[in-house]
């Protein structure tokens, strides 16, 4: 038998996500930082020239290039966990919350990261790459969740559910409730909005396609998400 690959020995794009996980440990204590890196590389005895390499970024912002990388991390454990043959035989609403549950889980322990990135993300300068990470999570949690919808609805069901998960992620990185019961109540509250809305919408679409005179700009723009 085969034996892995050393981390020394990976591309560096494959590098990038075999550390994330040690990158996200070393930034509750570091930040989204270069040191997070160095921590991450001794633990795993890579150098640390080439682990600066793999995350010096080609837009050269190293703190998203690792959060990128931790997101891309937990997307592929998640494939691998729950993938569509394992979730089909569950409501549609079940299988989005099991989804966002296993980011919760892959998340426990390491909150202050979290709030750290929300931070990072959250600068103007990153909006952009932040929006466009979040797509990027909520397009695989989709399509695990077996949605294969090529019209507007694609665009609208991934952008709900972005706005589903960062929210939940921040009530997840503040909550000191045993067993994250305060941020599971909550992503109940949220899917069941969000239920509700997709009802709303076919029900509307419906109607509007008799009518020939649906404007979709109109009614996203009275979109209300449930409070906390």
């Amino acid at each position: 038998m085969n034996s892995p690959p050393r981390l020394a020995d990976l591309p560096l794009a494959e590098l990038r996500l075999a550390l994330a996980p040690a990158i996200a440990d070393a930034a509750a204590f570091d930040g989204w930082s270069m040191a997070a890196v160095k921590a991450a590389a001794a633990a795993h005895g890579v150098s640390e020239a080439v682990a600066a390499l793999a995350f010096a970024g080609d837009d050269k912002n190293p703190a998203m290039a690792m959060i990128s990388a931790w997101a891309a991390h937990i997307d592929a454990a998640m494939s691998a966990a729950l993938p569509p043959d394992k979730l089909a035989t569950m409501p549609v609403r079940e299988r989005i919350r099991e989804l966002v549950r296993f980011r919760l889980n892959a998340a426990k322990g390491r909150e202050e990261a979290v709030s750290r990135a929300m931070s990072v993300m959250a600068d103007p300068r990153n909006v952009a790459q932040a929006a466009k990470l979040g797509w990027r999570s909520a397009d695989v949690m989709w399509r695990l969740a077996g949605d294969t919808a090529a019209d507007y609805n694609h665009y609208t069901k991934r952008a709900t559910l972005g706005t589903l998960y960062a929210a939940t992620l921040a009530v997840f990185a503040s909550d000191h409730s045993e067993d994250k019961a305060e941020t599971l109540a909550f992503l109940d509250r949220r899917i069941e909005g969000v239920m509700r809305f997709e009802k709303a919408k076919t029900r509307i679409m419906g109607g509007a396609i008799a009518r020939d005179h649906f404007s979709f700009v109109r009614f996203a723009g009275r979109l209300r998400y449930p409070a906390r």
